[in-house]
């Protein structure tokens, strides 16, 4: 089974989250990490799938939030 990691990050000036990965060409945002962590789960596998690919996988989620505080 394909194992994928996918970034979050924090767009501060957005004030969303954002999920990237160079494998799956997806581009998610989600003011809410946890909503965007479902929406990732239900997307990746029809990407896979759609692009010919085993939709069964491994999501692995980094995430990263910097701001500055003043």
């Amino acid at each position: 089974m394909e194992e994928y990691t996918i970034v979050m990050n924090w767009d501060a000036e957005a004030r969303v989250w954002y999920a990237i990965n160079d494998d799956i060409p997806m581009a998610l945002e989600s003011d809410s990490y946890d909503v965007l962590v479902k929406r990732v789960k239900l997307a990746a596998p029809e990407i896979l799938e759609m692009n010919g690919e085993n939709p069964e996988c491994i999501l692995r989620f980094i995430s990263e939030r910097r701001e500055e505080v003043a």
